[in-house]
């Protein structure tokens, strides 16, 4: 694997950890992290950014989505790894074409 995916791996679940903590500390709700990254989404659309290919646009989109998996797993006192969170991508992807 690329070192440049790795590291970008870690930084992905080193930002849900942190979600996790602010949630945890009250200072933002699990609701406010959906919200957020919600919207973050929703700008990446096809709508939004019609000069990206679809290929494009789901790289775009995967760290937007692992983050709102963490959310709701954290919300539910799960902790799946990288490999977790990917795999359902990968399945919400195949669902939604």
């Amino acid at each position: 694997m690329n070192t440049a995916n790795l590291q970008l791996e870690g930084l992905y679940m080193a930002l849900a950890a942190m979600n996790k903590m602010m949630v945890e500390k009250g200072i933002i709700s699990h609701s406010d992290v959906c919200a957020a990254l919600t919207e973050a989404e929703a700008r990446v659309s096809a709508d939004n950014l019609p000069q990206l290919s679809d290929a494009n646009r789901k790289s775009v989109v995967f760290p937007i989505r692992l983050l709102l998996l963490a959310n709701e797993a954290a919300e539910r006192g799960e902790n799946p790894e990288f490999a977790d969170y990917a795999r359902l991508i990968g399945q919400q992807s195949e669902v939604s074409e």
